[in-house]
């Protein structure tokens, strides 16, 4: 990805983050998801005071996209307001393991990109269609 697309895409999850519903935790999150034709779906951490119902903000752009027909993606940038990465939580990286597959992952913060990763770097032995194959079992690695 080009470093002007990896900007633009930083940009946009800065401006998500900016509508993030993180009233109990104060924690506000924005993710901008690259799809393969160049759309970018956003979103931002919703939280509800049932903890368990609060959605990331990976999710929320995974699902927007998804929803809008988008099938193949390429990057994804998370930003938060902390002075050291912020990376996908563990539902989060299944969930983008399932419908992203080994995408770009840009953390940055309000002012710069901090790092990137590829997703498998992130989430080494993921569970996925493989474990679900009838047969000999699945072994990591393969």
């Amino acid at each position: 990805m080009e470093t002007h697309d990896v900007e633009r895409l930083l940009a946009a999850a800065r401006q998500a983050r900016k509508r993030a519903r993180c009233t109990y935790s104060g924690f506000a999150v924005g993710a901008a998801l690259w799809a393969a034709d160049g759309t970018i779906s956003t979103g931002c951490n919703i939280e509800n005071a049932s903890y368990g119902l609060t959605v990331c903000a990976e999710r929320v752009a995974l699902w927007k996209a998804l929803s809008d027909g988008h099938h193949r993606f390429t990057a994804i940038a998370i930003v938060a307001d902390t002075p050291a990465p912020t990376p996908p939580c563990g539902p989060c990286r299944q969930l983008l393991w399932e419908f992203a597959g080994d995408l770009a992952v840009y953390l940055g913060n309000l002012a710069s990109l901090q790092r990137t990763f590829t997703l498998a770097e992130l989430f080494p032995h993921p569970f996925d269609d493989r474990q679900l194959r009838t047969g000999p079992p699945a072994t990591l690695g393969t």
